[in-house]
């Protein structure tokens, strides 16, 4: 059985083409897998019932949000030398 998809072709500056392929990586995706999901998402509304639940999720824990990162940020900055401290 014959594959329902259609080829298609794009221009794509370098740099986001580099950025595109890197993020289907970090998902798991090739970067065709990758560009269909985006669309699909984008024109299904997926994409947008996914922001708006990241936006109430900011809205009702936000001030948590921000003290757990302020808390991590602590935690794991760097070690910093006294001033005056020799290198």
């Amino acid at each position: 059985m014959g594959s329902t998809k259609k080829q298609t072709q794009l221009r794509l500056e370098p740099g986001v083409l580099a950025a595109g392929k890197d993020a289907a990586a970090a998902r798991g995706l090739d970067f065709n897998r990758y560009v269909e999901r985006l669309i699909a998402e984008d024109t299904t509304g997926a994409r947008a019932a996914g922001m708006a639940a990241a936006q109430r999720l900011i809205d009702s824990h936000g001030d948590f949000l921000t003290g757990l990162e302020a808390d991590l940020n602590e935690r794991y900055a760097p070690a910093r030398k006294p001033r005056g401290a020799a290198a």
